[in-house]
Parts: structure tokens; sequence; C-alpha cells
């Protein structure tokens, strides 16, 4: 958010309601994102040949050389994250850690509320099963399905998100469907434990144990925001 943006919501009289699922834009909105190099294609492809000959853990022992710090942070099978950690390194000449800690812009002018959605483990696993047959009822495999007749490679960006692999390999006969269905829940499960552990660092975060479309959950969260508003 802009210094320009700020001016104009402020002039409007509107109060910015932001929904974040990844905890890496939050951190970028609040505290400012850093120079750091774009993308090179060439060493990426590189680094994923790496990774599918010797494993992401290859790619880890790399990143440690290159900077500790950022290692200590990434896991070992995070495949995407030690690839841009180690392109970061390689295209600035220096750890990323240095690149992240220099050269920041922190929103300003606003006071932060945040609140954190934390329902039922049980319940969010299922709300998760069925969001994975929802998107195969509207149509996800035939999408998997035209990527892979217009020549899309399985190392392009679309098959790096959660599913497209595993659907991928139904289509190619590598697995059952039943198989590729249960492997993208699993994922999404596990992508779900990253989000919630990522964002249990968070500092202030106000938890509700609801999903954000229970009414309790809206009325805890506006109780909350009237209690802060008269607070400030």
């Amino acid at each position: 958010m802009a210094g320009a943006d700020v001016k104009d919501l402020r002039a409007r009289g509107k109060l910015p309601v932001l929904t974040v699922g990844t905890g890496l834009y939050l951190r970028a909105l609040l505290e400012g994102l850093a120079a750091a190099p774009t993308r090179s294609e060439e060493l990426r492809q590189r680094l994923r040949e790496r990774a599918a000959q010797r494993g992401s853990a290859h790619l880890h022992r790399i990143l440690m050389r290159l900077d500790a710090e950022a290692a200590a942070r990434i896991a070992p099978q995070d495949e995407p994250k030690l690839i841009r950690a180690i392109e970061v390194c390689l295209l600035a000449g220096k750890p990323i850690s240095a690149v992240h800690r220099a050269g920041r812009a922190p929103l300003e002018g606003w006071t932060p509320f945040k609140i954190g959605l934390h329902p039922p483990r049980a319940a969010l696993y299922e709300r998760i099963h069925q969001r994975v047959h929802a998107m195969l009822a509207a149509g996800w495999l035939e999408e998997v399905q035209r990527h892979i007749a217009a020549g899309i490679p399985a190392s392009a960006k679309p098959f790096q998100f959660i599913g497209y692999r595993d659907l991928r390999a139904h289509l190619e006969e590598k697995c059952s469907l039943a198989g590729a269905v249960s492997a993208i829940q699993q994922a999404t499960r596990r992508y779900a434990k990253r989000q919630l552990t990522w964002f249990r660092r968070e500092p202030a975060v106000h938890w509700l144990p609801h999903f954000g479309d229970d009414p309790a959950a809206q009325a805890a969260a506006l109780q909350y925001l009237r209690e802060q508003f008269r607070c400030e």
C-alpha cells in the first residue's frame, strides 16, 4: 500500500479490511519488501534439475553454505523457497538474510488490528477435503488436460501449485484418480499447517476458534474491533 493509496483511503473516509492467507504478503504490507533481484528462469531451471537429480536436501546444503541463517528457516523439503533463496544469494552477491534486512519501507499512518481464524482441526480438514472435490467438479481435471494439450511442461509454473502435478500424473496413467485426490488433500493439509505455524509467530493476533463464514466469528471480530477503536 503506497503513500498515495493511504491518503486516498483517508480522503474517502474508508477503512481498509484485508484478507491475508499468506504470511509473507502480510509481512510485505506491514514491513515492506526488500529490493531483491528479479527472477532468473535460467538459474531456476538449473536448480530444479539439481533437485530432480539429487533431491531438495541438496539445495538445502547449498543454501547452508551461502546463508546459514536463511537455511535454518527453510525446510529441506521446501524446494520453491530454497530455489528463490539461492537465486537471491547468487544474483545479489550476498546472503538473502542481508537483502531482507536492507531497504524496507514499512507501512506508515495506520494501526493494524490482526484477527486470525483457528477452527477445530478436524473441521478444517473436512473442509479441505470437500474443497478438493468441489474444484474437481468445477473442471479442475479438464483444466490440467488443457495445459498438457497445450504442451506446457511439467516443470512449468502451473504444475508447481498444489494438485496440478498429481492430476497430471493421473492423466498420464501414473496413478488413480483416488490416489491423486488423496495426495492433493494431504498436501493441502500440510500447507494449512504451515500457514498456521507462520501466523502463530505473528505478534498481536487476536485468534478466533471459528471459520470466517461462521456468524459467531463475524460477531466476535466486530466486538474485538469496537473495543480496539474505543481504546484508540
